[in-house]
C-alpha cells in the first residue's frame, strides 16, 4: 500500500492549519446552486431521448483492438433494435459506442465529464445530444435515470463503479430491474468467481444478486437479452 510521504503530510497539515472554515461554508451553500443547474440541464435535454442503453468501458481502448470493435458492433445492432445509445461521452470505448450507433442513424448520446486533463467529447455524439458535467454524481444520475439497460465493456475503475453503483441500486430497491450485461466472459470472469467465492461465502450478498448480473462474448446475446427483456414486460420500443 502507498504510503504518504513527508512532503504530502506537510502540505496536508498545512491546508488544515490554514482552512477558512466559514468560507468553505459559504461556497458549500452557493454550490448547490451550481448542483442544481447541472441537474435541471441533465433532466431537459435528457428526458425526451426516448429509449436507450448506456455502454461503459475503459477510455485508454484503442481504435482497431478487438474491444473496441465489439463495442461499436454492439451499439450498432442496439440501434437496429429500436434502441439509443449512451455513453460517458470520451474515448475508447465510449467513442467506439458512439461511433457504432452514429452510423446505424440512430441516438448517440455522450454525457461527458470535465476533468483536470480535459476529457474531451468524441466526435461521433450528436451536438444536441452531449451533455458535460462537473460533478461525477450528477452524470451518474443521469445514466441511470435515462438507461433502459447498461453495457459494461472491459475496462477500469470508472467501469467498475458504474456497474456497481447500478447493481447497488437495483439491490436495494432504489432503482427498476433492467438488464446488466458484463461482456467479454474472461476479462469478468476472475471477478464473478471472487464474489462467488468471498463475498457470497460470507453473506455479504445473496445468491439471487448474481442474477442481476449477464456475462457474455457477443453483440448478438448482448442485444437479445435486452430485447427479451423488455419484450417480456411489453416494453420493446417501437420501431
Amino acid at each position: 500500500m502507498n504510503q504518504i510521504n513527508e512532503s504530502d503530510e506537510n502540505k496536508i497539515r498545512e491546508a488544515i492549519a490554514t482552512k477558512d472554515w466559514n468560507t468553505t461554508i459559504t461556497y458549500d451553500t452557493w454550490e448547490i446552486f451550481k448542483v442544481m443547474s447541472e441537474m435541471v440541464e441533465g433532466f431537459h435535454k435528457l428526458t425526451q431521448i426516448g429509449p436507450c442503453v448506456s455502454i461503459f468501458g475503459s477510455a485508454r481502448t484503442p481504435e482497431g483492438h478487438p474491444f473496441y470493435k465489439l463495442a461499436e458492433e454492439t451499439a450498432y445492432l442496439l440501434v437496429k433494435n429500436g434502441f439509443g445509445v449512451i455513453t460517458g461521452g470520451g474515448g475508447g470505448i465510449m467513442e467506439a459506442a458512439n461511433k457504432g450507433a452514429h452510423f446505424a442513424q440512430g441516438k448517440s448520446v455522450g454525457l461527458n465529464i470535465v476533468l483536470p486533463q480535459e476529457q474531451k467529447p468524441n466526435i461521433f455524439i450528436d451536438p444536441n445530444k452531449l451533455l458535460s458535467f462537473e460533478y461525477f454524481f450528477i452524470r451518474k444520475t443521469m445514466f441511470m435515470k435515462y438507461s433502459m439497460g447498461f453495457i459494461a465493456m472491459p475496462g477500469g475503475m470508472g467501469t467498475l463503479d458504474e456497474v456497481t453503483e447500478a447493481l447497488t441500486l437495483i439491490q436495494t430497491h432504489k432503482l427498476v430491474k433492467f438488464p446488466v450485461i458484463l461482456m467479454v466472459r474472461e476479462y469478468w470472469q476472475g471477478l464473478i468467481s471472487w464474489i462467488e467465492s468471498h463475498m457470497l461465502r460470507e453473506k455479504h450478498v445473496s445468491p439471487e444478486d448474481l442474477d442481476l448480473l449477464e456475462i457474455v462474448d457477443t453483440a448478438e446475446e448482448a442485444v437479445q437479452i435486452i430485447n427479451e427483456f423488455y419484450s417480456h414486460y411489453a416494453l420493446k420500443p417501437n420501431f
